[in-house]
């Protein structure tokens, strides 16, 4: 596997573990600033849309 592939390997997953964790953390973690769970869940989701599909792109490329 070439660089290019293992950074957006690389990319795709951290997008998904990311995303993951601020989804968990929007349902655990009482709200303790200005930032609403609501956000946090809405930009987990977005970050593990996003490196799916992401992910599924560079599948498909090789």
């Amino acid at each position: 596997m070439d660089k290019r592939h293992r950074i957006e390997t690389g990319v795709a997953v951290g997008l998904v573990a990311i995303g993951c964790g601020l989804l968990i953390a929007g349902f655990i973690l009482a709200p303790q600033g200005e930032i609403h769970n609501s956000v946090l869940v809405a930009f987990g989701e977005a970050l593990t849309f996003a490196g799916s599909v992401f992910g599924i792109s560079i599948r498909k490329e090789r």
